[in-house]
Parts: C-alpha cells; structure tokens; sequence
C-alpha cells in the first residue's frame, strides 16, 4: 500500500528504513522504532506493513488518530474509510476493505479486553509509546500476553523516543531496535518577555496579563513572518482567552484541544486559503504534526493534562 518514492508527502526520513523494519519485524515478531517528530512514522509505517496484512495503529489521543487515518487516506488519493480508517470513542469509519485501522490506545484496551486474539489484525503497532499513559502501558502489556499464550505469529511494533528504546526493546524480548533519523533545520529563538513580568500562577489560574502578552507576540510573528503560527497554551481556558484577544485580525483563529468537535480539530489541522494562528495544548507537541507552521510561539507554562 506504500505510495511510489516520489509521491508528494512520502519522501520523509523513515523510508529509509522501512525495509530494515519490515525485516526485522518478519524475523523476530516484536520490533521497537525509534524515531523523532516529523520523520514520517505515524503515516509511512502502518502503510508499508500493510503489504504484510492488516495493521492495527494505536495512537494516545482521539485527534491524533483521526488526523492519522486522513493522512495516510489522502497518501493514498482515498477517502478515510477506504484503505485506512479509524475509530475512536463516538466515531467509527472502516470498511471491508480497510487494511489499517488507527484508534485510539484506549479503544485498543477495550478490544484485547473483549477478545484478547484479535481476529483479523496482523500487526498491532503503538505509537508515541515513551508517553508513558496507563492506556498504553496496559495495552501493550496485554498485547505481549497474546503472542505469548494465544497468537505467537501477531507482530507488535512500538514506535518511541530514543530515551525508551533499550528498555522497550527488553521489555519486547530483545526486540530489534531500528532508528531513522530526522532531518535538522536551523530554529532562531526570539525572547518576548512579558512587560511588566506577570505573577507566577496560582494554582490553575493563568495571570490575564500572560495571555495578553502571548496574544500581542502573535501580532509581532504576524508583521515580521509571512507564515502560519503555532501557539502552545495550558489549556482549554487559555485557548479561549488568547483566541478572542486575537479577534478582528486577517487570519483564520484556530482552537486544538481534544475538547472539540471533530469538524474544529480538523479545520485546525487543515492549510486554507488565509494564515491561520493554531492555539493549542501540547497534543500539537506530542502527537501530531501540524502543517504549514513556521512559526511557534511558546506562552511559557506547562499544558495542562486535565485540558486534553
């Protein structure tokens, strides 16, 4: 299923170890891939083990398994429930004819709960598996249990940060470890205080007064860029402060947290014809990648878990 080389979108860094992981994969029935953001994992990978029989992907969050399934499908020229599907907590596309399936690692929990032999799936891969979320820890602790007492030949691919890879590869009975490494660019860091300094928070509370000065650096990365900006925020709160602090300007104003619609997370996720400002909780950091950015700009606390 793993478009040509050439084909826009796919040239990216794991390809060039899709063979060395398929392999190992096929040799040993366990493997751990380490690679960082943006080198292509979570859309290339489940593609080309497609060749091999139907993947089921597993990803932490209900956006990012949404906006995987519509990348590899629009890698593919398909549309999401042809090939690829997913399902999530209130929303399912799938066919006969899906071959990769992504959910999210709590609905993956449920299943290996409700029929632990998984009828059907050839490869379960977790993804972004260095979280460390009890959904994942537990799912992929039942998934070891299932190859070893029910399906020996089920593969199990865990895709991490470098930090987890001896460990995940120990805990996967020595699994091989297979790396691709991620293209460099040169970043230049602008500091923008706030004027005066703001109060350290109190408890939850975010200081209004950080909010407006994360809005008034938005309006400087606007002037002085001609891309799209990024803006990480704790939470849904503070999304919705800066967001109407931004309102009256040329752009499209963006909200992404799990909280919304799943229209709204796609819309964030999706280059129009206008600049957009992306607000966002880490979701955008951790578990997906949002197109078009060139620009981050970091308000400077924490995300806060209870928002995503």
């Amino acid at each position: 299923m793993l478009p040509p080389p050439g084909t826009p979108g796919t040239d990216l860094p794991v390809r060039a170890v899709l063979g060395q992981l398929t392999a190992a994969l096929a040799a040993h029935g366990t493997a751990v891939l380490v690679a960082p953001p943006g080198t292509g994992k979570t859309s290339l990978v489940p593609l080309a083990l497609a060749a091999e029989g139907t993947v089921l992907v597993a990803e932490p969050r209900r956006v990012a398994a949404r906006a995987a399934a519509r990348r590899m499908a629009s890698l593919l020229g398909e549309r999401v429930g042809d090939r690829v599907g997913f399902s999530v907590r209130g929303e399912s596309r799938r066919s006969a004819a899906t071959r990769v399936e992504v959910v999210t690692t709590g609905l993956l929990l449920r299943r290996l709960q409700a029929d632990p032999e998984l009828p059907g799936v050839d490869v379960v891969v977790l993804d972004e598996v260095h979280e460390r979320q009890t959904d994942t820890d537990l799912a992929l602790a039942f998934a070891l249990d299932v190859r070893a007492t029910l399906r020996p030949e089920l593969r199990l691919l865990a895709m991490s940060a470098p930090a987890q890879a001896e460990r995940l590869s120990a805990l996967l009975g020595d699994a091989p470890v297979v790396e691709a490494t991620g293209a460099l660019f040169d970043v230049e860091t602008v500091w923008c205080p706030p004027r005066p300094p703001v109060q350290p928070p109190l408890g939850t509370r975010v200081d209004p007064r950080l909010l407006d000065a994360v809005a008034d650096t938005v309006r400087r990365a606007l002037t002085e860029t001609g891309h799209d900006v990024l803006v990480f925020l704790p939470g849904a709160a503070e999304i919705g402060g800066v967001q109407r602090r931004l309102g009256g300007l040329d752009v499209d104003v963006r909200p992404l947290h799990g909280r919304l619609p799943a229209a709204d997370q796609d819309a964030a996720l999706t280059p129009g014809p206008r600049r957009r400002v992306v607000l966002a909780t880490d979701v955008a950091e951790s578990s997906l990648t949002v197109p078009g950015v060139r620009v981050v700009v970091g308000g400077g606390r924490a995300p806060s878990l209870k928002n995503l």
